[in-house]
């Protein structure tokens, strides 16, 4: 068995249409633990039994909460997510491992992370749980969709393989719920081909053919990941990081923070809206860029199970050249940021305070990570809870989101009728509002606690908003990169 401590993340995993997680990943303990090692297995090791006997080799020896693991009875079971979800069901009940654990195929994964592209039409949705309508809230830039004329806020209504066999959004609704507007959307193929009726937000209803192909899933977008906002006389920095997943994603945030301290920017919005987390060596990265003068100071620990406690750790503070010094952040999130953002969040707390603060909605609630467990002959990886993140005041305890511990929140929708990065976007003028010190309404403690955030979100009418709650669309079975990216298509 190889234990990978090269960290990914999970994310809004909403399986048995039941919501699942975001979260972050780290690899395999520097003292080289991970287990008993075991013989490389041949093709009939890797029936069902030999895959649960793996699982519950890792599970007993490395699962964050042993008290919380409960015996399954195998005959009862017919596949290994089953049985993994039935194993951890006492976590589970107590909000501690939300579908966080799992397992994936390691190519499929380490192909995401190595390639940072993946196959499809390159857009997120977010469907209306009331009004059973599609909505495009992001569009990746090379990708099909956009170039068809698909971007945020244009609402898909039909979905056919052909113009003749075109269904309306609604009745697939009505006949299978979300899950039969997945599958009427197809699988990941490159060259896979979709009839389209949408409406553009603001246009008029068309038909398209669009065909999946690969594209970059590039963390900081070209078009609105980073600017500086002009508010008055001062200067903000815009930052919307879309993944912490790729690993090119550090080297993008420096770009950005090369100009914010070329310019003496020091106010930051940092918009992590659809999120769900990924790689923690970038929230580490994002940490070192926001610590300027902290150089040797405590970003976050890791902390596993009693048992493990020789393998916990410490990341603190690093040089980075573009480092700035934050006086003032607003964080945007949503019932869709989990993991490594409320990692990079929960970590800014002892050092700016009353300084920051949570706009939007409640965040999802992760502050546990995976451990990547191989099965290498078999293509198993087994993401097992492992370890809590905590930060230098050893704070961790935000399962019901981060609004329960962030000092200041702001209430705000996440308007799709603007781009992201507009300063008129409901969520981003609401940061303004904080850092220019004008009232905001707060967020609840409860997750998804706005419009658009996830299973619980509500109504919003800030400027005349009456947004309608959505949640991300997911598959049954999400792909590694629809974890990592909740709605992407």
């Amino acid at each position: 068995m190889r234990v990978d401590r090269t960290a990914l993340s999970l994310v809004l995993a909403f399986q048995l249409a039941a919501c699942g997680g975001g979260g972050s990943s780290s690899g395999p303990p520097t003292s080289g633990g991970g287990g008993t090692p075991t013989p490389t297995p041949s093709t009939g090791a890797c029936s069902l039994s030999a895959q649960q006997d793996f699982a519950d080799q890792v599970l007993n020896e490395w699962y964050l909460f042993p008290d919380l693991l409960t015996p399954v009875n195998r005959a009862t079971v017919s596949n290994l997510d089953d049985y993994l979800d039935a194993r951890v069901a006492p976590a589970r009940a107590q909000n501690r491992d939300r579908f966080f654990t799992f397992a994936t195929s390691i190519a499929q994964e380490n192909a995401l992370i190595n390639s940072g592209s993946s196959a499809g039409f390159g857009i997120r949705l977010s469907y209306d749980t009331l009004n059973r309508r599609l909505f495009v809230v992001e569009a990746y830039e090379g990708a099909p969709a956009l170039a068809a004329g698909l971007d945020r806020g244009t609402e898909i209504t039909a979905i056919g393989t052909s113009a003749a066999s075109l269904q309306s959004v609604s009745s697939l609704f009505a006949s299978g719920g979300s899950q039969a507007v997945a599958d009427a959307l197809g699988p990941s193929t490159a060259g896979l081909s979709r009839v389209l009726r949408f409406t553009p937000a603001g246009g008029a209803s068309q038909e398209r053919t669009v065909t999946k192909a690969d594209f970059p899933l590039d963390p900081v977008s070209d078009r609105y990941g980073f600017s500086i906002i002009t508010d008055g006389a001062r200067r903000i920095g815009y930052i919307n990081l879309r993944t912490f997943i790729i690993a090119d994603a550090a080297n993008q945030l420096r770009s950005a923070f090369g100009t914010l301290n070329a310019q003496g920017v020091t106010e930051l919005i940092v918009d992590l809206r659809y999120n769900g987390g990924g790689l923690v060596s970038v929230g580490d990265t994002f940490g070192d860029l926001m610590g300027r003068g902290r150089v040797g100071q405590v970003w976050s620990r890791e902390v596993l199970r009693a048992s493990k406690s020789s393998e916990n750790s410490t990341q603190l503070f690093r040089n980075e050249a573009n480092a700035i010094a934050p006086t003032k952040v607003a964080f945007i999130t949503t019932g869709a940021s989990a993991s490594a953002s409320e990692l990079v969040i929960n970590s800014m707390l002892p050092y700016l305070g009353n300084n920051m603060a949570l706009v939007g909605a409640n965040s999802f609630g992760k502050p546990v990570g995976q451990f990547a467990f191989d099965l290498a002959a078999c293509d198993l990886r087994i993401r097992a809870v492992a370890f809590q993140t905590v930060n230098a005041n050893n704070q961790g305890e935000y399962y019901s989101g981060l609004a329960s511990v962030v000092p200041n929140t702001c209430r705000a929708g996440d308007d799709i009728t603007r781009p992201l990065g507009d300063p008129q976007e409901a969520s981003i003028a609401a940061a303004l509002d904080f850092l220019a010190g004008r009232a905001c309404t707060p967020i609840s403690g409860t997750a998804g606690d706005i419009a658009g955030t996830g299973p619980n979100g509500g109504q919003s009418t800030r400027q005349g908003l009456n947004l309608p709650e959505r949640e991300p669309l997911q598959p049954r079975k999400p792909l590694p990169v629809q974890r990592e990216l909740p709605g992407l298509f």
